[in-house]
C-alpha cells in the first residue's frame, strides 16, 4: 500500500487544493491531507476548523483522511508511512519554492519522494490568500471553494468594515 501526504495550512480549504487531492488519491492507495497545526503564518481559521471544513470538503473521496500535525512535515510523513510527499504547482514561484523544499526534504528523508502535480488551469491564480481577500471584500467567491467554506468566510468576515478593517488576520495578495 503506497500512503502519500498532501501537507498545508489550508487556511482555508479551496478548489485547487481538492483539485489536486482528487487527483493525487487517484495515484496512491491512501492520501492523507497533513493540517499543519503550528503554523508560523498569521491564519484566518483556528487548527479545529480548517480540519473541519478539510474533512467535509473532501468527504466524497473515500481514501483521503485529513489529520493535523506539527513539527517537520518530513518526520511526520515517516510517523504516519507515508512514502511520497504531494505538492501543487501554480506558477514559476511556486517551482522555485517547492524546489528548494523537495531537496531540503530529500536530504532530512531521502526514502520519502517528492512529487508535484500541476494545477488545472481553471485554478492556476487561485490561493487561500485570494480567497480570503476577495471575500473579506465583498466578491462572489462561490465558484472558488465548496460551499462550507464558503459559509465560513462569510460568517468570519461578517461585521467588518469596507476596507477589511478588523481583527480577522489575513495576507492580502498585496502583501
Amino acid at each position: 500500500m503506497v500512503r502519500a501526504l498532501y501537507p498545508g495550512t489550508f487556511d482555508p480549504i479551496h478548489n485547487g487544493h481538492i483539485d489536486i487531492a482528487a487527483r493525487a488519491a487517484r495515484l496512491f492507495d491512501e492520501l492523507v491531507i497533513g493540517i499543519y497545526d503550528s503554523s508560523p503564518k498569521s491564519l484566518t481559521f483556528d487548527t479545529q476548523t480548517r480540519l473541519a471544513l478539510a474533512r467535509e470538503s473532501l468527504s466524497h473521496i473515500p481514501n483521503v483522511r485529513v489529520e493535523p500535525y506539527q513539527g517537520l512535515t518530513v518526520t511526520y510523513a515517516k510517523d504516519i508511512g507515508a512514502t511520497v510527499m504531494v505538492r501543487g504547482l501554480r506558477a514559476i514561484s511556486d517551482f522555485e519554492f517547492e524546489f528548494q523544499m523537495a531537496l531540503t526534504n530529500k536530504k532530512l528523508a531521502p526514502e520519502v519522494e517528492f512529487i508535484s502535480l500541476m494545477t488545472s488551469l481553471k485554478y492556476a491564480y487561485l490561493s487561500s490568500s485570494i480567497l480570503k481577500e476577495v471575500a473579506m471584500l465583498g466578491g462572489d467567491v462561490d465558484s472558488l471553494a465548496p460551499a462550507p467554506v464558503i459559509a465560513a468566510l462569510r460568517a468570519r468576515f461578517a461585521g467588518l468594515g469596507p476596507d477589511g478593517a478588523g481583527s480577522v488576520p489575513i495576507r492580502t495578495s498585496r502583501d
